[in-house]
């Protein structure tokens, strides 16, 4: 089942009880956010604001809030079916060798190549704004958090021609509204956007842009989805893969772009690459941290089109899980046989809420010898956006990788730190605040797997040794939680779980005290059930695994920040200090106002909102 645009869609929701209405006046302010978020966690409905202060256009965000609505919006049973549908367009069984997963790509391809079709009239042009008319402070563009530098436009599909080769790009990138013809364009260095405007700088040209809001909820998707560079495979032809019919187009007003015929909003105009940049930021990013403010290119808004009675589409992004959460998941499943083409012992990854996309991949493979953890986890590293990865660990066939504690407890039995475990480099995201330096840092590999003797450095491991089937003498580890854990300096909490982890909250006050307080751990009796020692910033909350993760995840790089210290691995996932070295300003985590969470929770009733997503 496909949707012809995003209004069909809302109405499924809406017969299927997935969908709130709120006709009460909410502020676009902070306000939205509130609630928005406390749905998202709980995995409540999607909710459409129909009374928005200070626009005339109703709202509509966390559509894709989970991932039964993630996958309803592609009209399939669940996310799944997507590696489903892909695997039954290539043969994975014959794809040998590099000639042969070479010989699969066209077909991949082509099955995803349904050109889009142009169309002389739309929807999305029913209405259009010229000249005095474009106003950006019209649209319901929401103010998320409390240090974001102003509105920011979260669900944008932007739209950009290749000034060279003329090849269409369509990517998402928040668009902070700086006036009511501009926004900021946040396109980072490795984002073809980027790439566009640098050819369109040395031609001396400006780079045409647009902007559509909503579309059919596949477009939505494609627009997030990390393509592989393959010729003829763009966002459109893989929309039109997902809802089995050609994507409907109409020539801009103002613009020589082509832009979705069944669009809620489109927001055309141009960057002059000659023009100055503009400081952009503060953002409560989808790291779950502020992205500091920084030089970003101005967009600048010519005509606005639009329905006639259009629906504004937002998200929001900050501390997992969020709505992003689900979309990346549906990647993942997507390009799940595409990556086994290329290393066919991968079994299944997955990138959990915890790690935000980039910082931690879990991978089972079907090993066959020794080091093919590594051999995996390098091959991961080279895979489009996998680049940015931070973290993987390399399980066995069969550890379910969605399964977030058991996937911690099969390290803490097979992973000796330092053995199996192993350090390198590369490009980070450029949101990564914590990186050695701006978009490149320290990765770090963790091999889960069972181990060969050559592995394990056995008398065994030799040619003779290769068919012993019990491993060559791995001895597991067994974990356990000291009854007694000591006191030291600055430490807030801590706790020790069952599964050999020792998560600490540090109030960090002098450089290279987190060092110190790992040997003091290392070298306590307390330690020996123990295998990762886990020391957080003061505001991390020990009870919980999931914000100690994310915690650490954003706060190290590996190469620096991961050692191990006597017989235990220490992430060291405390601030960094300038007389450590760091030199970049340390972001704040993103924390809604206690002012604003009081309103929300006194006005509960007041939305007309079930009690039980409160």
């Amino acid at each position: 089942m496909s949707f012809p645009d995003l209004q069909s869609f809302i109405r499924l929701l809406d017969e299927r009880g997935e969908l709130l209405r709120v006709s009460t006046p909410v502020s676009r302010e902070l306000e939205i956010t509130e609630i928005a978020d406390r749905l998202v966690k709980k995995g409540g409905p999607a909710a459409l604001f129909e009374n928005v202060q200070g626009s005339p256009f109703p709202l509509i965000i966390g559509m894709l809030g989970t991932p039964e609505r993630v996958a309803l919006s592609l009209g399939l049973p669940d996310l799944d079916a997507l590696a489903v549908r892909v695997r039954d367009l290539i043969d994975l069984s014959s794809a040998k060798g590099v000639g042969g997963m070479l010989s699969q790509l066209p077909k991949l391809r082509d099955a995803m190549n349904l050109p889009p079709r142009r169309v002389k009239k739309a929807v999305s042009q029913e209405v259009v704004w010229t000249g005095d008319q474009v106003d950006l402070h019209k649209l319901p563009v929401l103010k998320c958090w409390p240090l974001d530098g102003g509105p920011f436009v979260t669900l944008p599909l932007v739209i950009t021609k290749d000034p060279e080769t003329g090849e269409r790009n369509m990517g998402m990138y928040r668009m902070q509204v700086m006036g009511p013809k501009e926004t900021g364009m946040h396109w980072q260095r490795h984002k073809t956007g980027a790439r566009h405007l640098e050819r369109a700088r040395a031609q001396g040209k400006r780079l045409e842009v647009a902007v559509a809001l909503g579309g059919d909820p596949a477009l939505i998707y494609a627009a997030t989805a990390p393509l592989p560079p393959i010729p003829g495979l763009d966002e459109f032809a893989l929309a039109g893969f997902l809802r089995g019919q050609r994507y409907p187009l109409v020539k801009g007003i103002t613009v020589d772009l082509d832009v979705p015929a069944n669009a809620e909003f489109i927001l055309e105009g141009y960057i002059d690459p000659q023009e100055e940049w503009k400081t952009e930021g503060p953002f409560g990013d989808h790291t779950g941290f502020y992205t500091l403010p920084e030089l970003y290119p101005r967009f600048h808004v010519t005509a606005i089109t639009m329905r006639r009675n259009p629906v504004y589409p937002a998200t929001i992004v900050g501390r997992p899980p969020m709505e992003d959460a689900y979309l990346i998941e549906a990647s993942e499943r997507l390009f799940l046989p595409a990556a086994q083409l290329i290393l066919p012992e991968l079994s299944d990854y997955h990138m959990p809420p915890a790690g935000v996309a980039h910082n931690l991949v879990f991978a089972s493979i079907k090993k066959r010898f020794p080091g093919e953890a590594y051999k995996t986890a390098n091959g991961l590293f080279g895979l489009g956006q996998m680049m940015f990865a931070k973290v993987i660990v390399v399980l066995d066939d069969g550890v379910p990788v969605n399964n977030f504690g058991e996937v911690w407890r099969e390290v803490a039995r097979r992973a000796v730190p330092g053995r199996d475990t192993l350090t390198t480099r590369g490009p980070m995201d450029a949101l990564d605040h914590s990186s050695r330096g701006w978009s490149y840092g320290g990765k770090l590999i963790i091999d889960a797997t069972s181990k060969t003797p050559e592995e394990l450095g056995t008398a065994a491991a030799s040619r003779q040794g290769q068919n012993d089937q019990q491993g060559g003498g791995e001895v597991l580890f067994v974990p356990h939680a000291a009854a007694d854990l000591p006191a030291f300096e600055g430490v807030l909490a801590q706790r020790q779980t069952d599964e050999g982890y020792w998560y600490v909250a540090l109030n960090k006050t002098r450089p290279g005290q987190a060092q110190e307080l790992a040997a003091q751990f290392a070298a306590h009796p307390a330690a020996a059930g123990v295998r990762h020692l886990l020391i957080c910033d003061e505001q991390t909350d020990v009870q919980n695994e999931q914000d100690v993760w994310w915690t650490i995840l954003n706060n190290i790089d590996p190469e620096r920040d991961v050692a191990v210290t006597g017989t235990l691995l220490a992430w060291d996932g405390a601030r960094k200090l300038p007389e450590e070295g760091f030199v970049r300003p340390w972001p704040p985590k993103i924390n809604m106002d206690k002012s604003v969470m009081d309103k929300v929770e006194a006005r509960w009733h007041v939305y007309g909102l079930p009690e039980k997503w409160r």
